[in-house]
């Protein structure tokens, strides 16, 4: 049987945060004909392996923190059973589908036709679709945008990585393993690494070098490897993994070498290994040669300039599937500027966004807020002559009645630059500091200088207030 034919003025294939935006955009405000594509659940890596599993899974790793530390406030809690991860999961997977029901009937209302298939490419402006029921649709478009996303990477040189886990896999994991090893130094390895340890696991981070995190400022770096040691996780540094091995018992065992130990050893009884090494652009089966040369990166990613366009004419590409900034507010941001760009009117020829100073947090124990250029790219780019850095590390007070292991730290750095001493990087470590870089963000974005920070009337007592008396 010959497949259903669909005309559109504008396909999208991918249905996750930014692809979905510009969906909606193109068809609820400038009543483009739109069609979106999605092979699994809608909301795409953020909605249902990523930020929001995430950060609800983050929300009870803290709760498990609070109340240890409730004692120190005069609380006497007395649990009558270990946390329930079971139930905490089924929870957290009926909030991740009511959102796919939300996303879905959002298309709906912006009256986005939305197929539940895989896509290929048939040429450079047709599709063909494999429904989730078998059935098979192919679509013409005017034009197409590639908003794929990306997956989780599982290594190619260690015997028995399969037997492991990504992050995907840990929203599966059913019970709390009870010893975890993780092998990464990414914000997913670090953000995993620190939930496991705050809910009771006994946590293993296996790292390539002496501190993780490493695109970001040097001191994020040091202090955020510093306080994961001293709140127990076992940093394994300089290390590298041979082979991953399962024994009769279901347990495993992780052969590696490290800083501790060149010559090789194991780590046993292991109740779940997760590979946190990085993620690779969804593009293996759209088989886009059959649209011409469009161009790709080493890893695959898909090339695009300014504007999203790709090297194809008609054919766009935007967040994760590019590699240029791997964050949903980002594709989000793109694939709205890109609808107003290709649907909106002369007004928006020139829509495009703009990549520099985005801010990005990683929930890790303690937070982590970053936006602009860290020290060492500052001094780079400027010089060092040209370059000023204040620094504030403190405690913060809600640890000020605590013994001092329970003391968490915060570290502050601001790098300024010029006469003006206009602020190109911010950098901050501590309780908080995910909705405190929001409106900083903000201050930055506009172009803010120390001057600006310093005529900001401090609110008081709070650890944000560091940050507008730094001297």
């Amino acid at each position: 049987m010959a497949p259903t034919t669909k005309e559109c003025d504008f396909l999208v294939i991918g249905g996750g945060s930014g692809g979905l935006a510009c969906a909606r955009r193109a068809s609820g405000m400038y009543g483009a004909k739109t069609i979106a594509i999605e092979s699994r659940f809608l909301g795409g890596t953020c909605v249902n392996v990523g930020c929001v599993p995430k950060k609800v899974t983050w929300y009870a790793a803290s709760v498990a923190e609070t109340l240890h530390l409730a004692k120190e406030y005069g609380f006497s809690i007395k649990e009558t059973a270990p946390f329930d991860w079971a139930a905490f999961k089924h929870k957290r997977d009926a909030y991740v589908k009511r959102l796919n029901g939300i996303y879905e009937k959002n298309l709906e209302n912006d009256k986005v036709e939305y197929l539940n298939g895989r896509a290929h490419f048939t040429g450079p402006k047709s599709v063909e679709v494999k429904l989730q029921d078998g059935k098979t649709v192919a679509v013409n478009a005017k034009k197409i945008l590639i908003a794929t996303g990306g997956h989780a990477t599982l290594p190619k040189d260690i015997e028995g990585s399969e037997l492991g886990i990504t992050s995907d896999g840990f929203f599966e994991l059913e019970t709390r393993p009870k010893k975890v090893a993780l092998v990464g130094a990414g914000y997913i390895a670090v953000e995993m690494a620190g939930m496991f340890n705050m809910l009771g696991s006994e946590t293993h981070l296996f790292i390539r070098h002496k501190t993780f995190l490493r695109t970001f400022d040097p001191m994020i770096q040091e202090k955020t490897t510093e306080e994961y040691e001293r709140q127990g996780v076992h940093v394994h540094k300089e290390s590298a993994q041979t082979k991953l091995e399962k024994g009769s018992d279901g347990k495993l065992t992780l052969h590696y070498k490290d800083s501790s130990n060149p010559d090789g050893t194991t780590l046993t009884g292991l109740d779940t290994v997760l590979w946190g090494i990085g993620r690779s652009p969804e593009v293996e089966d759209l088989n886009l040669k059959s649209v011409g040369e469009i161009k790709q990166t080493e890893k695959g990613h898909l090339e695009v300039d300014e504007y999203q366009n790709t090297s194809v004419q008609d054919i766009y590409a935007l967040g994760d599937v590019c590699g240029k900034v791997e964050l949903t507010p980002v594709a989000i941001a793109a694939g709205r500027r890109l609808a107003d760009r290709l649907f909106g009117g002369e007004q928006f020829h020139d829509s495009k966004l703009d990549y520099t100073n985005i801010p990005s947090v990683v929930f890790a124990h303690p937070e982590i807020g970053a936006i602009g250029l860290t020290e060492p790219e500052a001094r780079k780019k400027f010089g060092d002559d040209d370059i000023k850095v204040y620094n504030s590390s403190f405690t913060a007070m809600f640890y000020s009645i605590m013994d001092a292991s329970q003391k968490k730290p915060t570290s502050f750095k601001l790098v300024v630059q010029g006469k003006d001493e206009k602020v190109v990087g911010l950098h901050i470590m501590g309780e908080g500091s995910a909705e405190m870089l929001q409106g900083f963000g903000v201050a930055i974005k506009m172009g803010a200088t120390k001057k600006d920070f310093d005529r900001c009337v401090a609110i008081h007592p709070t650890s944000a207030e560091e940050l507008v008396t730094l001297k």
